[in-house]
């Protein structure tokens, strides 16, 4: 058969290097492409040039189009193809509206109890000035239509809110898709991506990946289409995979089928993993970039089975097979991406990176003799598979070091959250109580065990504190220490919403010393347990001590590091002992 993929990117060349491995595909077009797609013949027919499209395909007589960009999928380039008999896979431009608008996709999760944040729609720039010191904080600022992923500002504060309006609607730096702007209130937690395929009833799910937005390090600076991913992302388990299908996924197929918005293609789920459980951040349409190159690295079905899948509606007969290492992306980008940048620029070196066993995607290329230049903000996507995150990661920048051109741009750290994911959460009841929870913190750092630390109050703050609780085991927390004074309900409050084990640390913070808070934490009410350690600083180690050894039942590793700290205090003890004897043969 002979397949036509619609786009340019790295996205479409990983799709194009997957689909040109199937044994039923005879020749892979890709229209536009770029010069590093040696694995199909380019056709210069750009991505939005609907009826060159069509004619191309005709002519080509095409057997499957898969188109990846979400311009031509939101102009309805899936319903031409499909109103001329084509196979096509791609939403209609009534269900790739969940991506092309996000005033459309909000409602529609609202209509459809789809959790995200709260939001208002304005299509005033003043109106949205006024909201904004009405109601100051964190926000979140989108222009409504497409922005190639660039048209979102996480504001920290109202300031930073009022320049992002002025931005979108004033100075309108993404055109048209800032006509009507979302305020969304700012969330917290971890982002993920959720990918599936649908045929519009049955959803076959992706593995999880996690994308890599802000274009410096530590996730500083504007957004981006993406400067790298990986997959799996630690923070989604297989309990919060089945929220995220039960919550957001299935009811969003469902609402889409009911309102007369036929959609089969990628369904895409930018989440939030908040205390609380999930939320969405966004809606896309198509296969995520950098996305997609993590996650087709390590899909071992034949791409094209699932393509034709979910064309001819028989989606839940396919089951699919995925390479159990995990994969890392890690993009190479021209410097100044995402403002202004440089082409032009010689890259040197994709040989070798390849040599060591990585796959080197091309997204904004050009060849220029023997030899490429960079032709895009986005240049590369280098790939690579692991044995896990931290062998993948490695796997990628090795190649990465490999690869030159003059003012090349690329994040150190794609991958950290899911290398350094905290397993221990300590809660406070209030900042006054951090003096007796740093040791607890310190003894943890020592073991070299990560920890989270959050002031929560269970009288202040309950709702918080029981979402907190709930969500814990989903992000991967193992063990949970709650310090509180008083009537130290903290420790129970916690405890009552969550299946993990809770250590309860009583803090002095009364005149009666303490015993206030140690009566009340070791009586918690039956089923609500709480194991309980001594009184302030002491206690607090040992709490850490206690949490390290529930770990250890599954870390070999921390479980040798508590025997070797064991080790230094039976060291202490013979010091001591010999401190005895030599004063004694003194004396003698």
């Amino acid at each position: 058969m002979k397949v036509l993929v619609i786009g340019g990117g790295g996205r479409e060349h990983a799709i194009v290097w997957k689909l040109a491995q199937s044994p039923l595909v005879e020749e892979v077009l890709c229209a536009p492409g770029n010069d590093g797609m040696e694995e199909a013949r380019r056709c210069p027919v750009a991505a939005d040039d609907l009826a060159g499209l069509l004619r191309l395909a005709r002519e080509e007589e095409v057997d499957l189009t898969v188109i990846g960009p979400e311009a031509p999928l939101c102009l309805g380039l899936a319903d031409m193809f499909q109103e001329a008999g084509l196979a096509v896979f791609g939403p209609g431009r009534t269900g790739a509206e969940l991506e092309g608008s996000k005033v459309m996709a909000k409602e529609f999760m609202a209509r459809h109890s789809i959790p995200t944040a709260p939001f208002v729609v304005f299509d005033d720039p003043e109106k949205a000035r006024l909201h904004l010191a009405v109601h100051p904080g964190p926000k979140v600022v989108k222009a409504d239509g497409l922005a190639a992923g660039k048209g979102v500002f996480v504001c920290d504060d109202t300031a930073q809110a009022l320049a992002a309006v002025d931005e979108i609607m004033v100075r309108r730096a993404f055109g048209p898709a800032g006509g009507r702007i979302l305020i969304e209130e700012r969330l917290e937690g971890e982002e993920a991506s959720y990918i599936v395929v649908t045929d519009g009833e049955h959803i076959l799910p992706f593995p999880s990946s996690q994308d890599h937005k802000a274009v410096f390090d530590h996730d500083k600076g504007p957004n981006t289409g993406g400067m790298g991913a990986y997959s799996p992302a630690p923070v989604i388990d297989p309990a919060l995979e089945e929220r995220i299908l039960e919550e957001v996924i299935r009811p969003t197929v469902a609402g889409l089928a009911r309102e007369g918005r036929p959609f089969q293609g990628f369904l895409y789920a930018g989440l939030m993993i908040t205390p609380f459980g999930p939320k969405v951040l966004e809606f896309n349409c198509r296969l995520g970039d950098p996305e997609a190159q993590p996650l087709l690295l390590r899909l071992k079905t034949d791409l094209v089975e699932i393509l034709e899948g979910a064309v001819a509606g028989r989606l839940d007969q396919v089951r699919p097979e995925w390479d159990q290492r995990a994969a890392v992306c890690v993009v190479m980008a021209a410097g100044g991406y995402p403002g202004g940048y440089q082409r032009g620029r010689p890259v040197s070196g994709l040989g070798r990176a390849e040599a060591t066993g990585a796959k080197v995607f091309h997204a904004g290329t050009a060849r220029e003799g023997d030899g490429f230049v960079t032709a895009g903000g986005r240049v590369l996507g280098v790939c690579a598979l692991g044995e896990g995150i931290e062998a993948a990661v490695e796997a990628a920048y090795r190649a990465v070091d490999e690869i030159t051109w003059e003012e090349a741009h690329f994040r150190t750290d794609i991958g950290a959250k899911a290398l350094n994911r905290p397993l221990v959460g300590i809660v406070m009841g209030s900042d006054s109580d951090w003096p007796t929870l740093k040791p607890c913190s310190e003894k943890l750092k020592a073991l070299g065990l990560a920890h989270e630390i959050k002031v929560i109050s269970a009288h202040r703050t309950p709702e918080l504190a029981a979402g907190y609780a709930r969500g814990a085991r989903s992000r991967g927390l193992k063990v949970l220490i709650a310090a509180a004074g008083g009537a130290a309900h903290l420790a129970g409050a916690i405890s009552a919403q969550t299946t993990l084990p809770v250590i309860g640390i009583p803090v002095a913070a009364t005149p009666l010393g303490g015993m206030d808070a140690l009566l009340a934490t070791v009586q918690m009410p039956p089923g609500i347990p709480v194991a309980t350690v001594a009184l302030d600083k002491w206690g607090a180690v040992n709490a850490a001590v206690l949490a390290a050894q529930i770990v250890s039942l599954s870390d070999p590793g921390l479980a040798a590091r508590l025997l070797a700290d064991k080790e230094k205090l039976k060291d202490k003890v013979r010091e001591g002992q010999a401190r005895i004897e030599d004063e004694l043969e003194g004396e003698a």
